[in-house]
């Protein structure tokens, strides 16, 4: 989805899906006008940009990681760092009960 939407993909991704979360962590993920305006200073208007378009993705985001688990996503959080240049994507899962906790949370 990063790819077809800013143009390119991270040059390197890592996905983790725990038992409450699903983390992906995305790696020199910035396009070039990015970097350029990185460089010149502005990455509060990259980091408003991104966070901007990661809320109106959302519910795509959250669609894709509900199939590949089939769990409830009940959060998304997505955060972007320059330093190094990376992005996060954090999806909280809908808890599931067992017979040993009784469905309460650890």
């Amino acid at each position: 989805m990063h790819r077809e939407h800013y143009g390119r993909g991270a040059d390197r991704i890592r996905t983790t899906i725990h038992n409450e979360f699903a983390i992906t962590v995305l790696e020199d993920c910035f396009t070039t006008v990015e970097k350029k305006m990185i460089a010149e200073g502005a990455f509060p208007q990259v980091r408003e940009t991104r966070t901007m378009f990661q809320d109106w993705m959302r519910p795509r985001f959250t669609e894709i990681v509900e199939d590949a688990t089939g769990r409830r996503v009940t959060a998304f959080f997505s955060q972007v760092t320059h330093d190094p240049d990376m992005a996060v994507e954090l999806f909280l899962l809908e808890r599931t009960g067992s017979s040993a906790d009784g469905g309460r949370p650890g």
